[in-house]
């Protein structure tokens, strides 16, 4: 799938605590936009060094469900300070586009190890004027021994438009051993009585045995006694060698006994064969179906297959495939739901992107819903993913 270089969440989070298995859809309307953590298979030329200090993007998105939006998305670096911009645009009733969503990124080094982000995002009022809806503040810092320390605080403004801190994060990445790391994050949100309160304990531990890596990720929760329960465990597994790699995510969530059980698994395969195709299938089982009712077993409920193809010097096509149970006969097995077709063309001036989405319909037919396209003076501002991450979230 291609996408722009979108705004992220802030700074990359510690890839241990934070990285994912799959890629994040970019959600316009939620207080910021995420960046996608999937590794991205680039044009041949992008795997250089950009040098490029400043570079602009204008997506368009036509889909028959959804109001037609425009973004535009613009990138400067100036010494030691980053900008980064995204304006959205919506069609309005007279049929042109009006501003919608704005958001800001500006990231700072101060130093060899403490770099500075602060993303604002800004919505619209009744009226039209643009308004702060959120600001969040993030410091991390590179510590000796490979050690790392994050803080972020997202505030919110309250009626008299006063900033207001409603989450409050800390991250802290210790280098155990030379190929072990463990990563403690708490979450505070504000009290009853005033203060911050944790809210969230994550606990994870990465460990690398040649190309093996092996993560744990274990969530904690609050009961009502003040004691941190279990609320769920991740573990995950990556081999690599040479240019095929697979990973596997077991997810374990305690029952109504508190007894740990898997609810949900995901496998992944990734291969690129002698003629440079690149193919990765993703396929989730869950104990959950649509239609069915459970059992307690893990069932196959969706296959992902993506496969990339460079042609002519430039051009790179992908095809993503989705498969699903039919909700009416779930034990029928899969069957294609949706299809996505990305072409990008790349040359000396920029580069050009175009999706089509096709879903199948109550025929069981496949239709075109949504139409993207995406312009940039940059080859390197539009990527296009077929892998899924490094690391298990």
């Amino acid at each position: 799938m291609f996408s722009t270089r979108r705004i992220p969440e802030l700074t990359e989070r510690p890839r241990s605590a934070h990285a994912k298995y799959f890629s994040i859809s970019m959600l316009v309307t939620g207080a910021y936009l995420c960046l996608s953590l999937g590794l991205l298979a680039q044009t041949p030329d992008s795997q250089a060094p950009d040098t490029n200090q400043s570079w602009t993007t204008t997506t368009e998105s036509q889909r028959d469900d959804v109001n037609p939006t425009r973004s535009t998305e613009s990138h400067t670096k100036n010494g030691n300070r980053t900008l980064d911009k995204q304006s959205l645009e919506r069609r309005g009733l007279d049929g042109r586009f009006e501003p919608y969503q704005d958001v800001e990124k500006e990231s700072v080094q101060v130093n060899a190890s403490t770099v500075r982000t602060t993303i604002r995002t800004f919505g619209r009022d009744s009226s039209g004027a643009k308004t702060l809806i959120q600001v969040t503040e993030e410091e991390r810092q590179t510590l000796p021994g490979g050690n790392s320390k994050t803080v972020r605080a997202t505030s919110n403004p309250d009626a008299n438009g006063k900033l207001q801190v409603v989450q409050h994060e800390i991250s802290e990445t210790k280098k155990i051993s030379r190929d072990v790391d463990e990563t403690k994050t708490t979450v505070m949100q504000p009290s009853i009585n005033g203060g911050m309160m944790p809210v969230t304990q994550i606990e994870e531990r990465q460990q690398r045995n040649g190309n093996n890596t092996e993560v744990k990720k274990t969530t904690l929760l609050p009961d009502g006694a003040g004691n941190w329960q279990v609320s769920e465990v991740r573990q995950g597994t990556i081999k690599e060698g040479g240019k095929n790699r697979s990973t596997e995510e077991r997810v374990s969530r305690p029952d109504s006994t508190g007894k740990l059980g898997e609810v949900a698994r995901t496998v992944s395969k990734e291969a690129e064969s002698p003629s440079g195709e690149k193919r990765n299938t993703v396929e989730s089982y869950s104990t959950d179906i649509t239609g069915s009712t459970p059992d307690g077993k893990l069932h196959l409920v969706q296959r992902v297959t993506t496969t990339q193809n460079a042609g002519l010097v430039g051009q790179q096509s992908t095809v993503q495939q989705v498969e699903q149970p039919n909700p009416g006969d779930p034990g029928a097995g899969l069957r294609l739901t949706t299809l996505t077709t990305d072409n990008l063309r790349s040359g000396p001036s920029g580069a050009q992107a175009t999706r089509t989405i096709q879903v199948r319909d109550a025929s069981g037919s496949l239709g075109v819903v949504s139409v993207d396209t995406a312009k940039s003076d940059n080859v390197h501002a539009i990527q296009v993913q077929i892998a899924p991450s490094d690391k298990p979230k």
